[in-house]
């Protein structure tokens, strides 16, 4: 069944980028990018979504490498895990969570994680050249970033919750169920969280195209996120050598 013969889903308005549609009489912003088509189901978040072609996948960037020294060292001088918890981001994404049903103090988010990883001076981890650029982006924001490999993907992608018997195998971590949690799903399933991450998407060598999220409460501003957006955007350039890069703003109308 195509999507526009579902029941209960109707098309009100479309173009290159988006479409406005109504399903079982809530409207929803829906994202196209080249390949991926994006919806939002859950409350007060809006995702930055950012594409890029024909990267290049590397284990260690010595020039990335370096400014990640920096901003860590920047971020744990800034913070003590008590102050932590207090600065305006951190409130924010819990308070993300609590509207998604979500207790954040049981599942951390994973940009407060990374943050308290920083800021109890343990550094980030050094994954690759592209997960590390989402990481970065995100202790410097306080927002959760997923980082996906395209082609382990299809459209159309939702964020909601997780339905009843709903799991996958975790980045680093044995099986996790994925019922009431907030997860992006593609056709085949859920494969990602602003909590963790899946095996089946992640980004490992051999990445060629990638797809990052940046799952950000609705009261940030709009231009808060564009620039976390384009920041990110000239990174996957300027330390993946991306071939081009599509960046857009997803939100529940």
């Amino acid at each position: 069944m195509r999507l526009e013969e579902a029941p209960g889903i109707e098309f009100r308005h479309s173009s290159l980028e988006f479409l406005v549609v109504v399903i079982h009489g809530a409207r929803l912003l829906m994202w196209c990018g080249r390949d991926m088509l994006v919806q939002i189901q859950l409350p007060d978040v809006q995702l930055g979504v950012v594409e890029a072609d024909e990267v290049r996948f590397a284990l260690v960037d010595e020039q990335l490498a370096a400014l990640m020294d920096e901003v860590c060292e920047r971020k744990r001088r800034e913070f003590t895990v008590e102050s932590l918890a207090e600065a305006e981001p951190t409130r924010a994404v819990r308070a993300m969570f609590r509207a998604w049903g979500v207790d954040p103090s049981k599942y951390r988010p994973s940009s407060e994680a990374l943050l308290r990883r920083v800021v109890q001076g343990k550094g980030l981890y050094r994954v690759s050249n592209l997960v590390d650029i989402g990481n970065l982006g995100s202790i410097e924001t306080g927002w959760p970033y997923g980082c996906y490999d395209r082609s382990r993907i299809a459209p159309p992608i939702v964020f909601r919750h997780g339905a009843p018997g709903e799991a996958y195998e975790g980045i680093g971590k044995r099986t996790w169920h994925l019922e009431g949690r907030p997860v992006l799903a593609d056709p085949q399933g859920p494969f990602g969280s602003p909590i963790s991450d899946s095996t089946r998407s992640m980004i490992a060598e051999g990445a060629r195209d990638v797809l990052m999220v940046i799952y950000t409460p609705s009261g940030a501003s709009e231009q808060e996120l564009q620039s976390a957006m384009a920041r990110l955007a000239k990174r996957l350039t300027q330390f993946a050598d991306a071939h081009a890069t599509r960046s857009s703003i997803v939100a529940r109308l």
